[in-house]
């Protein structure tokens, strides 16, 4: 079963070193099992600090002009182009091993989408998938930004949510690659107050069984 854990408010590096540790440490059991720990899965909830990060692709014309961007920039191991964390938005990141669940990313990234999109049916938002694009929408509105890394099929990155807070660090890039994308947010689309806490305890309690039913084989 996935554990959560709720981590707060967090500086992006920190974040991603406690990230490495635990991956770390899952490939050092593969290695060795002699090796004692208690490492298992786990999805750490929490939010960052502004930053813009960043992946693993040679294109970066995505943060447009990097020396004019009002936060800092962290190139990370995860797909896909720039994107914008900060104050108000919920991230999540899952430390899965996916050799349990047959070694299928595509089949992974839908199953966070469909736990995104019934969490936000919750909450009064209507979302979906778009053909073609990793995330979830709202019409033409995105609301949530997926992109994972994998090491040895232990997956690391994850999920981020727009709960509330301010958008406009969005509208120094180009988010995820997309031209002409409008961002929102639960809070903008529902007129209501919600809080990250808030939308972290339904995560919490929903994603541990729902992602392991969507992922199960057989």
């Amino acid at each position: 079963m996935i554990s959560t854990r709720w981590l707060g408010r967090m500086d992006y590096k920190e974040a991603l070193a406690m990230q490495e540790s635990l991956v770390q440490e899952r490939c050092r059991v593969m290695d060795d099992p002699s090796f004692k720990s208690d490492a298992s899965d786990i999805l750490l909830l929490l939010e960052h600090e502004p930053v813009y990060t960043m992946g693993r692709t040679p294109d970066r014309s995505s943060l447009r002009d990097p020396v004019q961007l009002p936060h800092p920039v962290v190139s990370i191991n995860r797909g896909g182009q720039a994107t914008y964390h900060g104050p108000g938005q919920l991230v999540g990141y899952p430390i899965l091993d996916l050799k349990k669940y047959g070694c299928d990313l595509h089949r992974y990234l839908r199953a966070m989408e469909e736990i995104l999109i019934e969490t936000l049916l919750e909450t009064g938002v209507s979302a979906q998938r778009r053909e073609g694009l990793t995330g979830v929408w709202v019409g033409m509105r995105k609301i949530a930004s997926i992109g994972v890394g994998v090491r040895r099929w232990v997956t690391m990155h994850g999920f981020a949510l727009n709960v509330c807070g301010d958008l406009s660090p969005f509208g120094h890039i180009t988010p995820c690659g997309i031209t002409n994308i409008e961002m929102t947010s639960i809070e903008l689309e529902t007129g209501r107050e919600t809080g990250v806490m808030e939308i972290a305890s339904q995560i919490a309690e929903r994603f541990p069984a729902r992602l392991d039913e969507l992922l199960r084989i057989g």
